[in-house]
């Protein structure tokens, strides 16, 4: 299979470079680049990243502007076509402005930025990024952000947790989030948000500081499950 990923770019990312490197790191192909600007993403692609950063330096919201840039819109018809999409820190931010993803990110309850290592519990093991979890498994991932608050009224939260739509929890909340909330999938389960950052855990060396090599089994998943398919 020749693996066609694509990670968009907004004024104000700055884990752009990152996601391409761990993606081509796992895929063995050069991810493809898409601006905010543009009105078309590449043909034929195979999987979309939303990386993290400040999109538009935050305002407004975190995420709010992306949400409405022009290739958003490409991102959100290619999503309704089933392409896998990943939303990591501010690219979670944008998948729940745009719609693509229920709930809100809200200010950390401490209400300072939190940059640290942390363990998280991976609830759903069906989905193509999940697959490769056994359910409670620990993993330990970077975090890094002011705005990971999840929230979502009481239904929204008992229904993302009926349909087994939420992929992550926190072992140990670092930013308030309801439930333990660090990841939730879309309804078909082809669209992930999450705040941890996996691309920032992918090789042992160079991360082991980090929390290893545990992000890049995220990748793996999608890679082995749309090769199955």
């Amino acid at each position: 299979m020749a693996f066609r990923a694509a990670v968009i770019t907004f004024p104000g990312s700055n884990c752009d470079r990152d996601m391409a490197v761990a993606l081509e790191a796992v895929s063995g192909k050069s991810a493809l680049r898409a601006w905010h600007g543009d009105a078309d993403l590449p043909d034929n692609l195979d999987f979309i990243a939303l990386p993290g950063g400040f999109s538009y330096g935050d305002y407004l919201r975190s995420g709010a502007m992306a949400a409405k840039s022009p290739i958003l819109r490409a991102v959100v018809a290619a999503a309704e076509r089933g392409v896998p999409v990943l939303g990591v820190c501010n690219g979670f931010q944008v998948l729940t402005e745009s719609g693509l993803l229920p709930g809100a990110l809200m200010r950390n309850a401490g209400q300072t930025f939190v940059c640290r290592t942390v363990d998280l519990a991976a609830v759903n093991s069906q989905s193509l990024f999940t697959s490769g979890f056994e359910p409670g498994e620990h993993l330990r991932v970077p975090v890094a952000h002011h705005d990971g608050n999840y929230f979502a009224d009481e239904a929204t939260l008992d229904a993302l947790e009926g349909d087994g739509r939420i992929a992550f929890r926190y072992v140990d909340n670092p930013n308030g989030s309801q439930r333990d909330i660090a990841g939730v999938l879309s309804e078909n389960g082809r669209v992930l948000g999450m705040m941890p950052h996996p691309e920032r855990a992918i090789e042992p060396a160079a991360h082991a500081s980090l929390g290893g090599s545990d992000g890049r089994r995220l990748f793996e998943n999608v890679i082995a499950g749309l090769v199955a398919a």
